[in-house]
């Protein structure tokens, strides 16, 4: 069964209304595909952070354990590794390119819920699974284990290791503590709950160093990363509460950075006490607009996103502003939006 056809099965996956027995019955599949020497492949969205790809290694790492071996357990994404999460131990081992062959692969989606999210639209898989902590109505998965509470990808994979018994490795806790604590802003949103710090400290009694991980993921900057912030800042526009700021291919040529490089920028506006949203919007080279949405407090900014065929969460959230959009329409349009997003709904 392929997965362009497993969207026909929409809501006969698992139920994410019962987590426990969720996390048991994608236990217990991942044990059976292994036993019976299936490959796997895991994979992440575009343009991933250390949620989608801390979580992504670590789970590999507990399929190779239950017996998968390398050469059967592969970790694919379109975009790579990101240059500031090169420290992660087993980075090396994800693949910007798919297997020739993927018909005899499980495919396991990792913190999205769609292959086109992946890059891998159309094509083929024996089986897909789909683990998930974003919000969606029909996920394509043939196993569906999609928890919108949860504060990160990487704390789901957390339990799952856990339920497979495979032991927690010291290089699989500092892939696991990266995803949680990239999710939750290094412990200080408002998703970060008391299972998301009481696994970061199992996590760092297995060996993961949190002052080493933040200074990795937060301390590592580039001379054209800090220069890119600097021209975003002069970008920097609010209304009311809603705050945006720009970043166009110019300025990317100017700096010599990348898309990757804008990681976080959206932490910037939120430090203002008035602002109550921020969009980072983004430029990219085929003229498509990319927004990255972050938010205090009950302003929903994935409705913001919604209405632009974006999604997330709450208070995080993205989308891509697609045709001939003129980067000035598209600020006035996200202004709109955010604006009508401090209204309550009636």
């Amino acid at each position: 069964m392929g997965i362009e056809r497993a969207g026909d099965r929409a809501g006969k996956g698992l139920s994410v209304q019962d987590e426990q027995t969720s996390l048991e019955k994608v236990s217990a599949f991942l044990k059976a595909e292994a036993l019976s020497r299936k490959k796997f492949l895991i994979a992440s969205h575009i343009n991933p952070e250390g949620d989608a790809l801390g979580s992504s290694i670590a789970l590999s790492m507990a399929l190779r354990a239950l017996g998968g071996g390398d050469e059967n357990t592969l970790i694919y994404n379109r975009d790579g590794v990101p240059e500031y999460l090169r420290f992660l131990p087993g980075q090396a081992k994800v693949s910007s390119e798919v297997p020739d062959d993927t018909r005899d692969f499980v495919l396991v989606l990792l913190d999205c819920n769609n292959p086109d999210r992946a890059a891998l639209k159309g094509v083929p898989f024996s089986k897909t699974l789909v683990i998930d902590h974003h919000e969606v109505e029909t996920p394509s998965g043939d196993l569906n284990w999609v928890e919108p509470g949860a504060p990160a990808a990487g704390l789901m994979v957390y339990r799952l290791i856990k339920s497979l018994g495979t032991g927690l490795t010291r290089d699989m806790a500092v892939n696991l503590y990266t995803a949680i604590s990239t999710d939750t802003g290094n412990f200080r949103y408002q998703n970060t709950t008391a299972e998301a710090l009481n696994a970061s400290a199992e996590l760092v009694s297995a060996g993961a160093e949190p002052g080493t991980i933040a200074e990795n993921v937060y301390e590592t900057w580039s001379d054209g990363r800090f220069n890119l912030l600097c021209l975003a800042l002069q970008s920097f526009e609010r209304i009311n509460g809603a705050a945006i700021m720009t970043i166009t291919q110019e300025m990317f040529r100017k700096t010599g950075t990348t898309i990757e490089d804008i990681e976080n920028f959206t932490s910037f506006p939120r430090l203002l006490r008035e602002v109550r949203a921020a969009a980072l919007v983004t430029e990219l080279p085929d003229g498509v607009i990319r927004v990255s949405l972050r938010s205090k407090g009950d302003i929903d900014v994935r409705r913001v996103a919604e209405k632009f065929g974006g999604g997330g969460h709450r208070n995080a959230a993205g989308c891509r502003i697609g045709g001939m959009k003129k980067l000035p329409d598209a600020r006035r349009e996200l202004f709109k939006a955010i604006l009508e997003a401090f209204r309550k709904p009636e």
